[in-house]
């Protein structure tokens, strides 16, 4: 008999999971609390507008990318553009563009910054080196931390000689390389540089781990892509895959509670069904697992992920909007990111990322039409009380539209303008506080500081943006992965 598996959460990481499972004949039951798939990467609808609720900035479609990889294994068709300039990153007093091509990249940024040439080559060069002696380390996707015998072994044979070379910046921040390469007192390169880490890492080169960060700024040249409607396609393409190979996938079923049977679970939903389950794969934050376990089993929970799950996430506040084609500036780009501190602070509306759709998107808007996702890092601690909040979303809402106005002067014209605040996030993804995004990658978190998938319990298996690897649709695949290679007990690799 076949193990029948239950996972809590229709985001990308579960969804990968599932999927994979239901390929090779589990039985598998997706039980999603929204009314939609993705979970952060998934989307909304206002009239004639389908808004993703978050960006569409797609990594790991190229080849050998984890997208390519699963999306071959399973026969998933995504539609999607190559981006030759992947986005402009526009400063409080210049606008930079972030090339694809690396040597292109290096290139242009020489010429933006003539008296620091030499040093740019030099630091980019070196981010690269380390980033593709990461990409060795990785193509067999080793989990870490390693907790068994097994999980050591594939760690150790991933190994090579250029990984020894890695060894030496393992307790090093992303400062370090920039201090390196005398780049740290060059305050618009660090504001460019912070503006990609913050937003794929969810920390800036003060704290970032050094490594997890040169693979952060290698990675958009590795591939970019413009998905077609959004992210949210990944995740439909998943879910109709676990349901042609037999499973089932259930929308509005909020899990609320989690028990042990004999050899198996046994998983409740909010509307009082039982599932019986001998393998769950939560595909929840962490900080949900206090909530859904009983206190015996979660005493058992590994000590690391305990610790962590008392700990808070970033918050994010979005906006959406819904335009004319024609109130947008001609051949507008369609990734930016607005930089607005002088003093390079990355929160609370300081760091804006905007993705407009294609013109040709119908996924998103009718033909003449065009939405604007628009979103910022905030503090939830700063959103505790409904004054403060009311108030922190007023603030937010002026300074984002002032901010989009820079780039997009007719933003005000919108036919929808729609916030997107901690409450909404809650509700919509059923995340505690409305947190995203996972831990920040810094050293307390990023490698070896990681949240392993493997829960403490027997046949409780975590995936998602708070376990390893960390956030993004990149993090979310390999740990739904990792979770399908130790049910299946490696029987399976992907090519």
């Amino acid at each position: 008999m076949h193990k029948q598996v239950v996972v809590i959460g229709g985001g990308i990481g579960g969804l990968t999971a599932g999927a994979l499972l239901a390929k090779h004949d589990y039985e598998v039951t997706v039980l999603e609390a929204s009314r939609e798939w993705g979970g952060c990467a998934g989307k909304f609808q206002r009239h004639l507008y389908t808004f993703p609720v978050g960006a569409t900035l797609g990594m790991g479609f190229e080849h050998g990318g984890i997208h390519e990889r699963i999306g071959t294994y399973l026969g998933l068709e995504i539609e999607k553009v190559s981006l030759e300039k992947i986005m402009k990153v526009h400063l409080p007093h210049r606008t930079l563009i972030y090339y694809q091509d690396r040597y292109q990249h290096i290139s242009y940024l020489q010429k933006q910054f003539p008296h620091k040439a030499k040093n740019i080559r030099s630091f980019y060069e070196n981010v690269f080196r380390i980033a593709k002696e990461i990409r060795k380390l990785m193509q067999s996707l080793p989990v870490l931390p390693p907790l068994t015998v097994g999980e050591w072994s594939r760690l150790v044979s991933s190994l090579n000689v250029g990984s020894v070379k890695l060894l030496p910046y393992f307790h090093q921040s992303f400062s370090y390389l920039l201090k390196k390469h005398s780049l740290l007192d060059e305050a618009d390169f660090l504001h460019f540089a912070d503006g990609q880490l913050i937003d794929s890492m969810q920390t800036t080169s003060e704290n970032c781990s050094m490594l997890i960060g040169c693979l952060a700024l290698d990675i958009y040249h590795e591939g970019a892509f413009y998905v077609k409607g959004g992210l949210y396609k990944v995740a439909e393409a998943l879910q109709k895959s676990i349901k042609v190979n037999g499973g089932k996938t259930i929308l509005g079923r909020k899990v609320v509670k989690i028990e042990r049977d004999n050899d198996g679970w046994i998983v409740h939903d909010h509307r009082g069904n039982r599932y019986w389950a001998s393998d769950i794969v939560c595909n929840a934050p962490v900080q949900s697992l206090k909530s859904l376990l009983h206190d015996e089993d979660y005493q058992h929970i590994h000590k690391r992920a305990k610790e962590k799950s008392e700990l808070s996430q970033w918050g994010t506040f979005s906006m959406y909007f819904a335009i004319d084609e024609r109130d947008l500036p001609q051949k507008v780009e369609l990734f930016h990111q607005v930089l607005q501190s002088e003093q390079g602070e990355m929160t609370e509306g300081n760091h804006l990322f905007l993705s407009v759709s294609h013109p040709d998107d119908r996924f998103r808007a009718p033909e003449g039409k065009r939405t604007i996702t628009a979103s910022t890092h905030i503090d939830l601690s700063k959103w505790s009380n409904k004054e403060a909040y009311d108030l922190q979303k007023q603030v937010l809402e002026k300074k984002m539209v002032a901010g989009i106005k820079t780039i997009i002067p007719g933003i005000e014209k919108a036919e929808h303008q729609i916030s997107g605040a901690p409450k909404a996030w809650e509700r919509f993804t059923s995340r505690p506080n409305g947190g995203v995004g996972g831990f920040p990658q810094t050293l307390d978190h990023a490698l070896f500081n990681s949240i392993s998938h493997r829960s403490g319990l027997q046949g409780l298996w975590l995936c998602g943006d708070t376990v390893f690897p960390g956030a993004g649709t990149i993090g979310v695949s390999v740990s739904g992965y990792h979770v399908f290679q130790s049910i299946t007990s490696h029987r399976h690799t992907l090519p």
